[in-house]
């Protein structure tokens, strides 16, 4: 857990709870508004939008005047090395394309990595006025007055589980639309475009399996501790530490993981 005592993580829960608003003011206003958006991939598309830059610079702001030896790792603008262990990892908004579309399942991602180990993650979705939190003391979820601990279900077998990606398309490479092909061949349903909330429904016990492609550390630290304060397990699809990012896969128990693992990893 890093070192971090109860006491000091949630401290720095209720802080990052404070970035998670901060951003949400910068957001709301322009979710479902008209809007400039910027492309910043050439031959492709990967959306960015004034709420993603402002929002970013709200928690960056709120960051550096708070915990000014602490790093910052954020998707829209370049890196703040630490100057201790301490680290923030922000995607201001996750599902920039569903953002745009007006659906309500982009999240804000915060992570707090100490010695590159996350120890804290929020998922937060201020429109629904939801909001996820965990780390190595447990996982919980905040709507309006209603406070719950959260955990995985029982898992079940590959072959009943309920599998979870954001779309076909983020698959590209042979091994990825292979694994794509075969887990959903193994599983008893698939959904897609849920974004990261599809792991924060694995921590609430609704998802069984929940797996991306080619994610950034934005786009995953925050669901690590999430994910592991519930019960399930996540790394990337050769077993190994999901924080940096990659392709990812999250399970509600670990045998139902080493089942995925076990498919991804064949041929």
């Amino acid at each position: 857990m890093g070192g971090l005592k109860q006491t000091e993580w949630t401290e720095l829960a209720a802080f990052a709870r404070s970035l998670a608003g901060a951003a949400g003011e910068r957001i709301l206003p322009l979710f479902r508004e008209p809007g400039l958006i910027d492309n910043k991939q050439h031959g492709g598309f990967d959306p960015v939008t004034e709420a993603d830059r402002s929002a970013e610079r709200a928690m960056r702001e709120l960051i550096e005047r708070t915990y000014p030896d602490h790093g910052i790792t954020g998707e829209e603008f370049a890196a703040k090395p630490a100057a201790s262990a301490f680290d923030w990892v922000l995607d201001p908004i996750d599902g920039t394309r569903s953002f745009i579309c007006g659906l309500p399942t982009w999240t804000t991602l915060i992570a707090l990595t100490v010695e590159r180990r996350a120890v804290l993650g929020v998922v937060s979705q201020p429109f629904v006025g939801e909001i996820f939190i965990g780390g190595p003391f447990g996982t919980w979820s905040e709507h309006g007055s209603t406070r719950r601990r959260l955990a995985v279900r029982p898992a079940a077998r590959l072959s009943e589980a309920v599998l979870t990606t954001v779309a076909p398309e983020i698959y590209r490479s042979e091994r990825q639309l292979r694994v794509l092909e075969d887990m959903r061949q193994q599983v008893r349903m698939t959904r897609f475009g849920g974004d990261a909330y599809f792991f924060a429904m694995l921590a609430a016990g609704f998802v069984d399996i929940a797996m991306d492609a080619g994610l950034a550390t934005y786009d995953v630290a925050a669901l690590v501790p999430i994910i592991e304060g519930a019960g399930g397990v996540i790394t990337t699809w050769d077993g190994l530490d999901a924080t940096g990012g990659g392709d990812i896969v999250a399970a509600a128990s670990p045998e139902l993981h080493e089942a995925a693992l076990a498919v991804m990893q064949q041929r």
